[in-house]
């Protein structure tokens, strides 16, 4: 039985506009996908100073961003289902406040073993959050404007609060790396109190003990956790290394079998004929081009700032800011755009934009200057990344029925 939509649009002259109720939950599932998307970003900025402090190498300095990376990509499928099976609200709250222990931890952290961990906590814990408060969004939020509406405010946050991570985190490490920490710790505490009075509970809750597949869960699981971690390793231990391959060959099999359980079992975790959408597998597609190529774009000009052209971590964030101010100044208006002209030429649009941002970026030098030479980049990139990434989500939830949206929340995410 398929949970209804909750009274949290009002109509009103044709169309519709969100409720009191409505906006204090869209508040604070904003709140928690601004951390998770905050910490990502953040950390980066403080990882000399934590090295620093806590005598770690480099080998295991990289494990700080590793682990979460680890935690996020392992259990997010599972986490999109777990929110299906469990409860949204449920799952929200319980990961949530795992978070803000892990978070205090790692703030409190006195050597790389215990810091390591606590990131590794915090991903696991932002892989149910994402999934689950994605889909209390649209199995809450009635399909059509109130729902491009919320969804467009909600990814506008995850895509600001990725931006802001860079401007922020130098400020905070300023103080002291520890702040990183304790500053989100806060944050998520104040969001989890709010989230037990606002967020709306599930109308209704599957039988989960009946129907959890816990051997899928556990060999998803599994390869996921063993696929993130050979792309983590491979750049160390090489691409071509046999430890690589045999890792991929083993992450492969591990899949297998998972599909040969889901095609056998009654109650599947992640029921195969969701691929069957087109839609759903062009959304996910173009995540994947989306925000791997910022990324990886965003990694590189890092190092081409800081260690070639000498910049401070505070002025790198401020020079990509930008990009992400367009990002949060045109997501929470996308909704009337959507309505006029379809999430697919929206998608296509920004997609498009972002090739000639990428490509004026390669004639910089080593002393080309900030706006003639670079601004152009993050102006273009903000508009495609803005344009795109709000619909993307809209495209992957439309049509999914309600019992589902987690599972599809879980895919678009992995695919992020």
């Amino acid at each position: 039985m398929s949970a209804p939509t909750l009274d949290l649009a009002i109509p009103e002259t044709g169309s519709e506009r969100l409720s009191r109720r409505a906006w204090g939950t869209l508040l604070v599932l904003c709140g928690a996908l601004f951390l998770d998307a905050l910490d990502v970003s953040m950390i980066g900025v403080a990882l000399p100073s934590i090295r620093s402090d806590l005598g770690m190498s480099t080998s295991s300095l990289q494990w700080v961003v590793s682990a979460y990376v680890l935690g996020y990509g392992g259990f997010l499928l599972l986490g999109g289902r777990a929110a299906d099976l469990f409860g949204r609200r449920r799952m929200f709250l319980i990961s949530l406040a795992v978070f803000v222990v892990g978070s205090g931890l790692g703030g409190l952290a006195t050597g790389a073993t215990m810091l390591i961990a606590t990131r590794l906590i915090k991903g696991i814990s932002a892989a149910f959050t994402a999934p689950a408060g994605l889909s209390i969004i649209t199995t809450h939020f009635p399909q059509g404007h109130a729902r491009n509406k919320a969804l467009s405010i909600y990814t506008a946050t995850g895509a600001t609060g990725f931006s802001l991570g860079l401007v922020l985190g130098g400020l905070l490490t300023e103080a002291g790396w520890r702040w990183v920490f304790f500053v989100p710790t806060v944050v998520a505490l104040v969001a989890l109190l709010a989230a037990t009075k606002l967020v709306p509970a599930d109308a209704s809750v599957p039988g989960i003990r009946r129907g959890f597949d816990f051997t899928g869960a556990v060999t998803m699981t599994a390869a996921m956790l063993l696929l993130v971690f050979t792309l983590v390793e491979a750049p160390q231990a090489g691409w071509a290394s046999a430890r690589t391959l045999l890792s991929f060959a083993g992450a492969a099999a591990i899949l297998a079998a998972f599909v040969v359980q889901e095609r056998r079992t009654s109650a599947p975790l992640v029921r195969l004929g969701i691929l069957r959408s087109a839609a759903l597998v062009r959304a996910n597609l173009a995540a994947m081009s989306l925000f791997g190529g910022w990324v990886a774009f965003q990694f590189i000009l890092t190092l081409y700032l800081q260690q070639l052209r000498g910049w401070s971590s505070l002025e790198t964030g401020f020079a990509i800011f930008p990009a992400g101010l367009i990002v949060a100044t045109l997501s929470p208006r996308l909704a009337p755009l959507i309505g006029r002209f379809g999430v697919q030429r929206l998608i296509l649009v920004g997609l498009t934009l972002l090739v000639p941002a990428y490509a004026l970026f390669l004639r910089v030098g080593l002393d080309s200057g900030y706006a003639a030479a670079m601004l152009p980049t993050f102006l273009l990139a903000g508009l495609g990344f803005g344009l795109a990434f709000g619909p993307l989500n809209v495209a992957a939830t439309n049509g999914i029925a309600p019992h589902e949206q987690g599972l599809a929340s879980g895919l678009l995410n992995t695919s992020f």
